[in-house]
């Protein structure tokens, strides 16, 4: 009996052992060394979280003119291990001498956040052309050229006169060069950081309790998609071959319309109506003032291949990623009084007799 006790013990610590090399295994196989382009401001802040998280070895290249800064669902404990666990090299990438300094170091993956124009991605991906498992591309939804038919999809028709076709061009270099890339287009991105006042434009006027001002006539479809989402969709890129020389749309699976938008974040900030007023952009002269954050146009996409090839889906619906930025975000911005409260090109269409309000007081109820 004894002898059986021991020999049970003994099987165990041997499966025991085995389940935690292969662990490790699975583990060691699975990190990687990556460099992010653009890691400290917002949406490659929430990339650089994201791949902490996952366990791999970020180094992060820039011009250290950013101040690194805690995303609000670390604690400060997270913020600090992801600082001390990442590898820093303070470089301009428009200066050869100062990409350079990465040429003698190993990566398995590189993502670029912040190039506009192919001359600023072409040295970078040229570095490392045939010496990467992937090159990661942050393109953008705006380079569709308008469709009859909707959502656009990832082999939709191109603009190439958009005033994103740095982008576009950016991508048709990757492609012939044949590194082994990936771009995401994602459409308006949104969520607490964000530096694009997207969210920020509705919450601000109805936090001042102003009509929110929309061009056109308010239905418009357009797509956003929370910063975390898109962080995670980008992480989840490393060792997907099939995403190997692939775009992808990402965004929130639905869409809203420029007065459900308006509502939502009405909601969002626990009001219960929100005024509304069309107008006719043609109408009024802004100057070089931006008098609404979004293009007067049907502007979404679909993300099933992202959903499908990634095996990735969107955290949030929208109401959520909106009560998100607020709370974490907007009342943040306004309790230390950081909030701009630019209202000029509001106040011109306000104050103009010919622009009507509509007043929405909530969900509609269904009749009984």
């Amino acid at each position: 009996m004894f002898r059986v006790v021991v020999l049970v013990l003994l099987l165990a610590l041997c499966n025991a052992f085995t389940i935690s090399s292969n662990r490790n295994h699975v583990s060691s196989l699975y990190m990687k060394d990556v460099l992010l382009i653009g890691g400290t401001r917002f949406s490659g802040l929430y990339l650089w979280r994201q791949l902490h998280k996952d366990g791999h070895k970020v180094t992060i290249f820039n011009r250290g003119k950013t101040s690194l800064k805690k995303i609000p669902i670390e604690t400060d404990a997270e913020f600090e291990k992801r600082k001390a666990d990442a590898i820093y090299v303070k470089g301009d990438r428009t200066k050869p001498e100062d990409l350079q300094q990465l040429a003698s170091m190993k990566f398995d993956a590189v993502y670029d956040m912040n190039g506009r124009e192919a001359s600023d991605t072409a040295p970078l991906a040229d570095m490392f052309n045939g010496k990467i498992d992937h090159f990661v591309y942050m393109s953008s939804a705006g380079v569709y050229k308008k469709s009859l038919t909707m959502p656009h999809i990832e082999n939709d028709a191109e603009d190439v006169k958009s005033r994103h076709k740095g982008k576009l061009e950016t991508e048709a270099y990757l492609k012939k060069i044949g590194i082994p890339f990936t771009s995401i287009r994602p459409t308006y991105i949104y969520g607490p950081m964000n530096y694009n006042p997207i969210e920020e434009y509705f919450f601000e006027r109805l936090a001042e309790g102003r009509p929110i001002c929309i061009p056109g006539h308010g239905q418009h479809l357009t797509g956003l998609g929370h910063v975390e989402d898109l962080a995670s969709a980008m992480a989840k890129i490393i060792g997907k071959k099939a995403a190997i020389g692939q775009i992808y749309n990402v965004q929130d699976v639905q869409s809203v319309t420029f007065e459900g938008l308006a509502k939502l974040c009405g909601q969002a900030m626990g009001k219960d109506s929100v005024d509304i007023k069309l107008y006719d952009k043609k109408m009024f002269d802004f100057g070089e003032k931006k008098a609404f954050p979004m293009r007067e146009q049907h502007f979404f996409c679909s993300v099933e291949k992202a959903m499908k090839d990634l095996d990735w889906a969107p955290k949030y619906n929208m109401i959520d990623g909106l009560k998100d930025s607020y709370i974490k975000d907007f009342q943040v911005k306004q309790k230390e009084g950081k909030l701009k409260k630019d209202f000029f090109c509001d106040d011109m269409i306000v104050n103009d007799d010919r622009i009507g309000t509509k007043l929405y007081d909530g969900i509609p109820k269904d009749k009984v």
